[in-house]
């Protein structure tokens, strides 16, 4: 049986438990523990031996930069693997979570190959890969040369997803424009990420609770359950808050089987008083779409 024990860290419960499945079924002899928060987190670290912490960057209470540091000053968890599970991707973040000695990055939304091979490449750096292998289904081996850290700082063209927001910095800042914007345009706009990746949508309504999008369809198309990232860009600065969640319903927008549009009802995860607060100035200010025609 495995000896390895794993800490997952995230506010969002439906998160923790995405990547608690991911690795149990994987591997089913590997311990789990969680925790909603980097406080939380500090208390069980103190008080058990993990092999391994995964953790989200944007929390209440104590964000993941603020618990990497803290590990790193502790002589116990200083050479522990720490891999961020983060929707930022903001270069100088990464950087700084570099400095303060994160292992590794994995970028929401994530695939559960992506998490396997992460999790694999950070346990096999210090020695504890086999004994999270026993007892593992056999599979082939994904490899490690996927480095998101490598990306980041220049080896690769390919932009990566993943990366965390500093706690000093605000949540919301300008939104790169893209150098083709896609259909639809105008008020109300907003890109949904996906694994398979990147569509732009209109934002047909929005509550505390979720997101009504419309998105053009695609070859690849999304799947009820697909974990997913939501950049809402509102207001006349072009304001963006990137919101965790998953896809709760698919539907065509239009009455006919080739519909040239979807639409997606998307449920948001995150509860981070922050981004509550800023969905609620963005209902307040009634800047989501409410009309949209297909094409305009």
């Amino acid at each position: 049986m495995s000896k390895v024990s794993v800490l997952v860290v995230d506010d969002a419960p439906f998160i923790r438990d995405l990547v608690k499945k991911g690795l149990r079924n994987a591997f089913p002899g590997v311990t789990l523990e969680d925790a909603v928060n980097g406080r939380k987190a500090q208390v069980l670290l103190t008080k058990e031996v993990f092999d391994l912490v995964l953790c989200d960057w944007e929390m209440p209470e104590m964000s993941g930069l603020e618990l990497l540091t803290w590990c790193r000053q502790q002589e116990s968890l200083k050479n522990m693997p720490f891999i961020m599970v983060t929707s930022r991707g903001d270069k100088e973040n990464v950087i700084q979570a570099i400095h303060a000695g994160v292992s590794d990055f994995i970028g929401k939304p994530f695939t559960n190959e992506q998490l396997l091979t992460k999790v694999k490449k950070a346990l096999h750096k210090v020695g504890k890969l086999e004994a999270l292998m026993t007892g593992a289904p056999a599979r082939a081996n994904a490899a490690f040369a996927n480095d998101s850290l490598g990306a980041l700082t220049g080896n690769r063209p390919e932009v990566v997803s993943a990366s965390p927001t500093a706690p000093a910095q605000p949540l919301i800042k300008p939104m790169a424009k893209p150098v083709a914007p896609a259909e639809p345009t105008g008020r109300g706009q907003g890109q949904l990420r996906l694994s398979s990746g990147i569509q732009q949508c209109v934002i047909k309504a929005l509550t505390l609770k979720e997101a009504l999008l419309v998105v053009r369809r695609s070859e690849a198309l999304p799947q009820i359950l697909d974990s997913a990232v939501l950049d809402l860009e509102q207001g006349e600065n072009a304001e963006v808050a990137r919101l965790n969640g998953y896809l709760h319903a698919i539907a065509a927008f239009e009455q006919k089987p080739d519909s040239d549009w979807l639409q997606l009802t998307f449920r948001f995860v995150d509860q981070d008083t922050q981004k509550l607060d800023y969905l609620s100035r963005l209902i307040a200010r009634g800047t989501a779409q409410k009309h949209f025609v297909p094409g305009a």
